[in-house]
Parts: C-alpha cells; structure tokens; sequence
C-alpha cells in the first residue's frame, strides 16, 4: 500500500479517454440547457436526480435479488 491515496483508483481502461468523455458531456449538457431559464434548468436537474435515485434503488434490489 502506498501513502499517495491513489490505491483504491481502478486500473486504467487502455483506449479510454476521460477528460475527452467529461468534454463531450459538458458541451451535450451546454446545447441542451443554453436556452433554458434558470427554472428550467433546476427542473431539469431535479428530474435527473429522481431518474438516477430510481436507477440506484433497481441496482440495489437486482444485486438483493440476485445474491438470494
């Protein structure tokens, strides 16, 4: 075990590039929101969060569902 913090990171995924992923996110993110009003964009984020929380609670009874 190391002293930099940095053993608990996954191993690299040879071919994959982060920074360009979080870039291509950001600028779809930025063409779907340029426009909105800032309520808008609130309830956008709101329903992200409601879908991701629905998401996480499928993944927890699948892997219940699946270790029974």
């Amino acid at each position: 075990m190391t002293n930099d913090n940095t053993d608990w990171f996954p191993e690299a995924i040879p071919g994959f590039d982060c920074v360009k992923m979080k870039w291509k996110i950001q600028a779809q993110i930025y063409e779907e929101t340029k426009f909105m009003t800032s309520e808008e964009q609130r309830e956008r984020l709101r329903q992200a969060s409601k879908r991701a929380a629905l998401r996480r609670k499928e993944l927890a009874e699948r892997q219940v569902a699946e270790s029974v």
